[in-house]
């Protein structure tokens, strides 16, 4: 009886589905989803105080603020996290007065941001 059995259960793995892709006996779990990079961008941004700029070096990492200047006091508000510093250009001879340059390297959605939120505040950093 027990060569009759074992016959049985060779003849049975023998005839089953053949799928090769994944281990016999153990469940296949849920697929790893693929991670998709975020895209950065290098954003040219004008920084209001052009003394804060000059600490800045290469490899920083910066949080940037966005001030309203309003009659009432205005709001402050984060636009951009963790930026990384890429460049800080040097001024250009006698353009003090209307701040200083910094590029970032930021989401493509933070740039964005940045280039909106640049139009309407005074933009400021601080170290992270």
């Amino acid at each position: 009886m027990a060569v009759g059995l074992a016959v049985t259960a060779a003849a049975l793995v023998a005839a089953g589905p053949r799928d090769t892709e994944r281990p016999r006996g153990h469940p296949q779990a849920d697929p790893v989803r693929e991670r998709r990079a975020v895209q950065t961008v290098t954003a040219p941004v004008r920084i209001a105080d052009g003394a804060t700029v000059r600490l800045l070096r290469p490899g920083d990492r910066v949080d940037v603020i966005a001030a309203e200047e309003t009659a009432t006091g205005g709001d402050a508000r984060v636009v951009a996290r963790g930026a990384r510093v890429t460049k800080v250009p040097e001024p250009l001879d006698g353009a003090t007065e209307g701040g200083a340059l910094v590029v970032l390297s930021v989401p493509r959605s933070t740039a964005a941001s940045l280039a909106g939120a640049s139009t309407t505040a005074r933009l400021a950093v601080t170290l992270c």
